[in-house]
């Protein structure tokens, strides 16, 4: 299926590993120019989109922006309009997983999770939505939510998952907000993908099999499965899916 993607531009914020990773390539594949949002990293990130740009024939570059801070995401969205001319998609996948509980976390702690995972999405979204309306463009935003932030089970991540799940209520009230102005707003959430962060089950086969236990589907999710969805999301073919948030966990959440 042609999703009808070929020329938008797309900000993936950490978009150089993991997920955001499998979320470049997917749109890439679409035809998408890919603006790939880094903090660390920068040489392999700059030669992963170079990389996309040869094998898809797109025009994907790195972009650095902390996305907790405003200026850094202002810097940013001016960059990548400079770049392509405009911005028609935006995802919001970077984030952070510590794990700490609730009677040992420091507050700073508590705030930092807050900060990368819920207010960096919600002023990238502000400013990016900002541009769409100014510009006239028809665009889509595609924030990243988790398992974790419908259900609750692993003990130390309450920041995570509260993050998680305001992000779900704030990809509502986006979607209410800016449908008028012809943006859609939609969120995806995970359950276990195959990414470095979580290598360690892999080079261990009997946690590898406790956890594969847990997902119906039987494995894990690879990255650009996960962006496969987001591409579709991205596009026209899903213009009655709005304002919701896909279980993409494998069965997890059944």
């Amino acid at each position: 299926m042609d999703l009808g993607l070929k020329g938008k531009a797309a900000i993936v914020t950490g978009g150089g590993t993991g997920i955001g990773a499998g979320i470049c390539e997917a749109l890439a594949q679409e035809g998408v120019n890919v603006g790939v949002n880094w903090i660390v990293g920068k040489d392999e990130v700059t030669a992963f989109a170079a990389d996309l740009s040869m094998k898809y024939g797109t025009d994907c570059r790195p972009f650095y922006a902390d996305i907790s801070k405003a200026e850094d995401l202002d810097a940013m969205v001016k960059d990548v309009v400079a770049a392509y001319g405009h911005i028609d998609i935006l995802v919001n996948n970077a984030g952070i997983w510590p794990t700490e509980n609730i009677l040992d976390m420091p507050d700073r702690n508590w705030e930092k999770v807050i900060d990368i995972n819920l207010n960096g999405p919600f002023m990238l979204c502000k400013r990016v939505a900002q541009h769409m309306v100014s510009a006239g463009l028809k665009g889509s935003i595609i924030n990243l939510s988790s398992k974790s932030g419908i259900t609750y089970n692993t003990a130390g991540h309450a920041h995570y998952a509260s993050a998680k799940s305001a992000i779900n209520m704030m990809t509502k009230t986006l979607a209410r907000e800016l449908l008028p102005h012809g943006i859609r707003a939609n969120a995806i959430a995970p359950g276990m993908v195959r990414t470095p962060i979580n290598e360690d089950k892999w080079n261990d086969p009997e946690l590898k099999k406790s956890y594969e236990a847990r997902i119906p589907s039987g494995r894990f999710a690879q990255p650009v499965e996960i962006g496969y969805t987001v591409a579709f999301l991205a596009s026209e073919k899903s213009f009655n899916i709005m304002g919701t948030v896909i279980d993409i966990t494998g069965g997890m959440l059944i």
